[in-house]
């Protein structure tokens, strides 16, 4: 049972949440930038170490649920780099900003049933007062052939 007060981290455990080992960036560039207060991470993909786990496009190779899961494993990707960064996921004051890029075939219009796995694990983790705002966008194709890339802007303190 998770309790309305409880730390990030305290969730994370009452849900029975282990973190994967955070991805290291494919290419030349970080996976999380801190200016301020706020933190920016490099966009989230569904991997596994450097492969990805989730290959397709949806309403193609992979049907809605497949997505979902593969958003729910970019959005833990998100919180490992995060707790990397940060310490502690409890040094997260507010989740800004969500965006989700959905690679889909033909005219799929479940791009925010998708987008709800990772918005469903923000709020599980940090509440439902931190909730960000959200964009989902339908696109032809994203890196290693994923169907879900995740953009992620936290505000943070210390």
């Amino acid at each position: 049972m998770v309790t309305p007060q409880a730390s990030a981290e305290q969730r994370l455990k009452d849900l029975g949440i282990d973190l994967p080992t955070p991805p290291q960036p494919l290419g030349t560039y970080v996976e999380a930038v801190q200016t301020g207060n706020l933190l920016f991470l490099s966009g989230m993909l569904p991997t596994e170490g450097r492969s990805a786990k989730f290959i397709g496009r949806v309403g193609a190779e992979l049907d809605v649920e497949t997505g979902r899961k593969a958003a729910y494993l970019a959005g833990l990707n998100a919180l490992a780099v995060a707790r990397e960064y940060l310490g502690s996921l409890d040094k997260v004051t507010r989740v800004i900003r969500l965006g989700v890029l959905v690679a889909t075939a033909g005219d799929v219009r479940d791009q925010p049933k998708v987008a709800d796995a990772a918005s469903d694990l923000l709020q599980d983790v940090f509440g439902k007062d931190k909730n960000p705002c959200r964009m989902v966008y339908g696109v032809a194709s994203l890196p290693l052939g994923t169907p879900v890339e995740l953009e992620l802007i936290f505000e943070v303190t210390g």
